[in-house]
Order: C-alpha cells, then structure tokens, then sequence
C-alpha cells in the first residue's frame, strides 16, 4: 500500500512537470499560474502544493532534472574533452544544441523568471557557472600548448554558450534560416577558431 501511494505520488509529481513544460511553452513562465499547470496535469488544483510550495520551486525542480540530463551526457564514452580537436568541439557544440533545443521551453521559463526574480538569476548564473567548470579542463592546458583563447577560461566557454544560444535564438524567431546541421557545423567552426585561432 505505501508503495502504490508512493509510486502515485511521483506520477502526479511528473505530471505536474510535464504540464508545465507544456504551458510554460504555450504561455510564457510569467502567464502561467498553477492552475495552469494542474488543469493541464488533470490533477486537482490542491494536489500542486503536495509536491512544490510555488511556481518558482517547481522551476527549480525542473533545473535540477536538467542538470541530470547534461550530467548523463558527460559519460557518454564518446565523449572528447580535447577542445584543439575540432570533432571534440562538434560534439560538445551538437550537444548543447540538442539539448537546448529538448529543454527550449524550461530554458525561457529560467529567462523569464529571473527577470522578476534576483534569486533566480543568482540560480541561474549559478548554475551556467557549474556547466562552464565541468568542461574548463577541456581548454586550460591551452597556453602549454601554444594556443591563446580569447579571454579566461570561464569567459571563453561563456562565449561558447552564448554563440550556441544566440543562434538558437535567432534561428526559432525566423531571423536566421539554418537546418540544425548547418548551424551545429556553422558554429563549430565560429567556435573551434575563437578557442584556438586555427580553422579546420
């Protein structure tokens, strides 16, 4: 019995994340209220508050499943952590773009939400923060190596981030028209030459 109740207690929790990455999508973080979220979920109105205190505190449990998601992809036995080889580059620029893409609706939400909010901006900076450490060794044998990046190490990898973004950006409100191919090869290219100042 208390497994059911358990196993039905994270059912109505992954409904209630799954609908509001559906009307976070639909409407905008800031537009969405939480019966919203529950109406789409099918869940009653009450049930929300058995599972997260707030619209904000539902935003943070979907940033934590997204750190999951991009730490399971750092096992990958493919990975490539030599960011002078421009394949290891490809990689990591294909799957912040994916992944990016997987989590549009989240990643506008944490935009929006830190309009309104300094702590979800600190979260958010925190968080872009973790992601640029994990892959700073990827670049910071560079000056041994007679390749001089653009800025420090953090600030090169946040150009990195910021050039995937942008041309999402810029690619999802019609302005640039790119398959996701020529845009993942594009910016590997822009990228792998800003890092290490050679082409490929």
């Amino acid at each position: 019995m208390v497994g059911s109740r358990r196993e039905k207690s994270a059912e109505t929790e992954q409904a209630l994340k799954d609908a509001a990455r559906q009307v976070f999508a639909e409407h905008g973080y800031l537009n969405t209220k939480i019966t919203d979220i529950t109406t789409a979920a099918g869940r009653a109105a009450g049930s929300f508050y058995n599972h997260f205190a707030s619209k904000e505190e539902l935003l943070q449990a979907l940033l934590r499943d997204m750190a999951v998601a991009s730490d399971a992809r750092a096992a990958d036995p493919e990975h490539n952590g030599d960011f002078a080889d421009p394949a290891a580059v490809r990689y990591h620029v294909r799957g912040y773009w994916t992944f990016a893409r997987e989590h549009a609706a989240v990643l506008r939400a944490m935009g929006q939400a830190a309009q309104v909010s300094p702590d979800f901006a600190r979260i958010i900076s925190g968080f872009g923060a973790e992601q640029r450490a994990d892959i700073a060794d990827h670049v910071s044998d560079f000056p041994e190596r007679g390749l001089r990046l653009p800025g420090t190490v953090d600030a090169s990898l946040a150009m990195m981030f910021a050039a995937v973004d942008g041309m999402l950006r810029m690619i999802e409100d019609g302005s640039v028209v790119l398959a996701d191919e020529e845009a993942i090869e594009s910016i590997t290219r822009f990228v792998y030459r800003g890092l290490t100042g050679r082409d490929f």
